[in-house]
Protein backbone atom coordinates (compact mmCIF):
# COMPACT_ATOMS: atom_id res chain seq x y z
CA UNK A 1 0.00 0.00 0.00
CA UNK A 2 2.91 2.54 0.85
CA UNK A 3 4.54 1.56 -1.97
CA UNK A 4 1.52 2.17 -4.74
CA UNK A 5 1.18 5.87 -2.55
CA UNK A 6 4.42 6.62 -3.18
CA UNK A 7 4.18 5.24 -6.85
CA UNK A 8 1.17 7.41 -7.21
CA UNK A 9 2.78 10.88 -5.36
CA UNK A 10 6.12 10.21 -7.66
CA UNK A 11 3.29 10.19 -11.18
CA UNK A 12 1.57 13.48 -9.89
CA UNK A 13 4.65 15.22 -9.11
CA UNK A 14 5.98 14.11 -12.40
CA UNK A 15 3.05 15.17 -14.25
CA UNK A 16 3.18 19.17 -13.24
CA UNK A 17 5.47 20.87 -15.18
CA UNK A 18 8.59 21.72 -13.12
CA UNK A 19 10.64 24.90 -12.48
CA UNK A 20 14.61 23.84 -11.68
CA UNK A 21 14.79 27.19 -9.37
CA UNK A 22 11.84 27.04 -7.42
CA UNK A 23 11.95 23.35 -6.78
CA UNK A 24 15.56 24.03 -5.54
CA UNK A 25 14.80 26.77 -3.42
CA UNK A 26 11.62 24.49 -1.70
CA UNK A 27 13.89 22.11 -0.97
CA UNK A 28 16.99 24.35 0.29
CA UNK A 29 14.13 25.75 2.09
CA UNK A 30 12.57 22.59 3.70
CA UNK A 31 15.56 21.52 4.37
CA UNK A 32 16.82 24.41 6.37
CA UNK A 33 13.27 24.45 8.15
CA UNK A 34 13.81 20.99 9.37
CA UNK A 35 17.14 20.71 10.33
CA UNK A 36 16.45 23.81 12.57
CA UNK A 37 13.61 22.16 13.84
CA UNK A 38 14.28 19.04 14.64
CA UNK A 39 18.12 18.76 14.28
CA UNK A 40 20.32 15.87 12.42
CA UNK A 41 17.96 13.53 14.01
CA UNK A 42 15.21 14.22 11.97
CA UNK A 43 17.89 15.05 8.78
CA UNK A 44 17.26 12.30 6.09
CA UNK A 45 16.35 12.59 2.75
CA UNK A 46 12.62 11.21 2.77
CA UNK A 47 12.15 13.75 4.87
CA UNK A 48 12.92 16.92 3.13
CA UNK A 49 11.85 15.63 0.10
CA UNK A 50 8.38 15.15 1.68
CA UNK A 51 8.42 18.92 3.51
CA UNK A 52 9.10 19.53 0.18
CA UNK A 53 6.55 18.10 -1.83
CA UNK A 54 9.02 16.63 -4.48
CA UNK A 55 10.14 13.47 -4.85
CA UNK A 56 13.75 12.51 -3.47
CA UNK A 57 15.45 12.03 -6.49
CA UNK A 58 15.34 15.58 -6.98
CA UNK A 59 17.37 16.07 -3.81
CA UNK A 60 20.07 13.66 -5.44
CA UNK A 61 19.71 15.32 -9.01
CA UNK A 62 19.95 18.96 -8.25
CA UNK A 63 22.30 18.88 -4.76
CA UNK A 64 23.88 15.53 -5.02
CA UNK A 65 22.11 13.88 -1.55
CA UNK A 66 22.12 15.35 1.75
CA UNK A 67 26.00 16.43 1.60
CA UNK A 68 25.33 18.53 -1.08
CA UNK A 69 22.17 20.32 1.13
CA UNK A 70 24.02 20.58 3.84
CA UNK A 71 27.05 22.29 1.64
CA UNK A 72 23.85 24.48 0.06
CA UNK A 73 22.89 25.65 4.04
CA UNK A 74 26.52 26.15 4.96
CA UNK A 75 26.81 28.85 2.24
CA UNK A 76 23.40 30.36 3.61
CA UNK A 77 24.92 30.50 7.23
CA UNK A 78 27.80 31.98 6.20
CA UNK A 79 26.41 34.84 4.47
CA UNK A 80 23.37 35.49 7.06
CA UNK A 81 25.00 38.48 8.83
CA UNK A 82 26.12 40.30 5.89
CA UNK A 83 22.62 39.48 4.22
CA UNK A 84 20.99 41.06 7.57
CA UNK A 85 23.45 43.94 7.85
CA UNK A 86 24.32 46.46 5.31
CA UNK A 87 28.25 47.05 4.48
CA UNK A 88 28.05 50.47 4.82
CA UNK A 89 25.80 50.34 7.75
CA UNK A 90 26.30 53.36 9.95
CA UNK A 91 27.48 55.29 7.08
CA UNK A 92 29.77 58.12 8.04
CA UNK A 93 29.09 57.94 11.87
CA UNK A 94 31.72 55.44 12.23
CA UNK A 95 34.74 57.81 13.00
CA UNK A 96 36.80 55.11 15.10
CA UNK A 97 37.25 51.38 14.86
CA UNK A 98 34.88 51.23 18.47
CA UNK A 99 32.46 53.19 16.96
CA UNK A 100 32.22 49.96 14.37
CA UNK A 101 32.47 47.09 16.67
CA UNK A 102 29.93 49.22 19.05
CA UNK A 103 27.48 49.18 15.65
CA UNK A 104 28.33 45.70 14.48
CA UNK A 105 27.67 43.79 18.14
CA UNK A 106 24.51 45.34 18.59
CA UNK A 107 23.46 44.64 14.89
CA UNK A 108 25.08 40.89 15.38
CA UNK A 109 23.12 40.51 18.11
CA UNK A 110 19.75 41.23 16.81
CA UNK A 111 20.14 38.90 13.23
CA UNK A 112 21.58 36.18 15.92
CA UNK A 113 17.68 36.63 17.62
CA UNK A 114 15.96 36.86 14.56
CA UNK A 115 18.08 33.35 13.05
CA UNK A 116 17.47 29.93 15.22
CA UNK A 117 19.08 27.90 13.04
CA UNK A 118 21.99 29.54 13.39
CA UNK A 119 21.29 29.65 17.29
CA UNK A 120 21.09 25.35 17.36
CA UNK A 121 24.14 25.19 14.99
CA UNK A 122 26.22 28.03 17.29
CA UNK A 123 24.73 25.57 20.14
CA UNK A 124 26.10 21.88 18.38
CA UNK A 125 29.25 23.32 18.01
CA UNK A 126 30.12 23.08 21.78
CA UNK A 127 28.19 20.10 22.25
CA UNK A 128 28.26 17.83 19.42
CA UNK A 129 31.87 16.76 17.30
CA UNK A 130 30.20 15.55 13.90
CA UNK A 131 31.89 15.93 10.43
CA UNK A 132 28.11 17.82 9.08
CA UNK A 133 28.43 20.37 12.31
CA UNK A 134 31.89 21.04 11.46
CA UNK A 135 30.99 21.44 8.23
CA UNK A 136 28.56 23.92 8.98
CA UNK A 137 30.35 25.91 11.99
CA UNK A 138 33.69 26.28 9.46
CA UNK A 139 31.71 28.04 6.63
CA UNK A 140 29.87 30.12 9.43
CA UNK A 141 33.16 31.09 11.05
CA UNK A 142 35.07 31.84 7.95
CA UNK A 143 31.97 34.14 6.40
CA UNK A 144 32.14 36.28 9.61
CA UNK A 145 35.39 36.86 9.68
CA UNK A 146 35.90 37.95 6.03
CA UNK A 147 32.55 40.10 7.22
CA UNK A 148 34.26 42.03 9.68
CA UNK A 149 37.72 42.42 7.96
CA UNK A 150 35.67 43.65 4.71
CA UNK A 151 33.29 45.80 7.26
CA UNK A 152 36.20 47.52 9.36
CA UNK A 153 37.75 49.34 6.01
CA UNK A 154 40.55 51.09 7.04
CA UNK A 155 39.33 51.51 10.74
CA UNK A 156 42.28 50.18 13.06
CA UNK A 157 41.88 49.39 16.67
CA UNK A 158 44.00 51.20 19.70
CA UNK A 159 47.63 50.04 19.93
CA UNK A 160 48.22 47.13 22.61
CA UNK A 161 44.69 45.96 22.02
CA UNK A 162 44.63 42.20 20.95
CA UNK A 163 41.62 43.16 18.53
CA UNK A 164 41.23 40.01 17.85
CA UNK A 165 40.56 37.93 20.73
CA UNK A 166 38.70 41.08 22.52
CA UNK A 167 36.29 40.64 19.35
CA UNK A 168 36.03 36.85 19.77
CA UNK A 169 35.06 37.25 23.68
CA UNK A 170 32.78 39.91 22.41
CA UNK A 171 30.78 37.65 19.82
CA UNK A 172 30.88 35.00 21.82
CA UNK A 173 29.36 36.64 24.87
CA UNK A 174 26.42 37.61 22.48
CA UNK A 175 26.02 34.49 21.21
CA UNK A 176 25.94 32.57 24.36
CA UNK A 177 23.65 35.03 25.89
CA UNK A 178 21.00 34.41 22.70
CA UNK A 179 21.48 31.34 22.71
CA UNK A 180 20.54 30.85 27.00
CA UNK A 181 17.27 32.66 26.05
CA UNK A 182 16.31 30.73 23.66
CA UNK A 183 16.51 27.73 25.98
CA UNK A 184 15.63 29.18 29.62
CA UNK A 185 14.84 32.70 28.88
CA UNK A 186 17.49 34.10 31.29
CA UNK A 187 21.36 33.47 32.16
CA UNK A 188 23.34 33.63 35.23
CA UNK A 189 20.14 35.14 37.12
CA UNK A 190 19.79 37.79 34.63
CA UNK A 191 16.54 37.86 32.52
CA UNK A 192 16.39 37.72 28.54
CA UNK A 193 12.79 37.74 28.23
CA UNK A 194 11.44 41.27 27.19
CA UNK A 195 12.65 43.92 25.23
CA UNK A 196 13.55 45.86 28.33
CA UNK A 197 16.14 42.79 29.16
CA UNK A 198 17.87 43.51 25.76
CA UNK A 199 17.87 47.23 26.06
CA UNK A 200 19.95 46.39 29.24
CA UNK A 201 21.92 43.88 27.29
CA UNK A 202 22.70 46.44 24.77
CA UNK A 203 23.69 49.20 26.73
CA UNK A 204 26.30 46.83 28.67
CA UNK A 205 27.74 46.04 24.91
CA UNK A 206 28.40 49.38 24.26
CA UNK A 207 29.98 49.96 27.63
CA UNK A 208 32.14 47.28 27.31
CA UNK A 209 32.86 48.29 23.60
CA UNK A 210 33.77 51.64 25.12
CA UNK A 211 35.71 50.15 27.71
CA UNK A 212 38.04 48.24 25.27
CA UNK A 213 38.42 50.57 22.16
CA UNK A 214 37.86 53.83 23.77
Amino acid sequence: MLQLEELTATQSLAAKPRNRASTEQSIFLAARDLLAEQGFQGFGINAVARRAGCDKQLIYRYFGGLDGLLDAIGADLGNWVKDRIPQDSGGAFLLTYGDLMERLAILFMEALQDDPLVCKIIAWEVSKETPQVRRLSEARTKALAKWLEKMRGSLAPPKGVDAAIMNALLFAAIQHLVISAAASGQFAGVPLKTGKDWDKVAAAVRRLVRAIYG
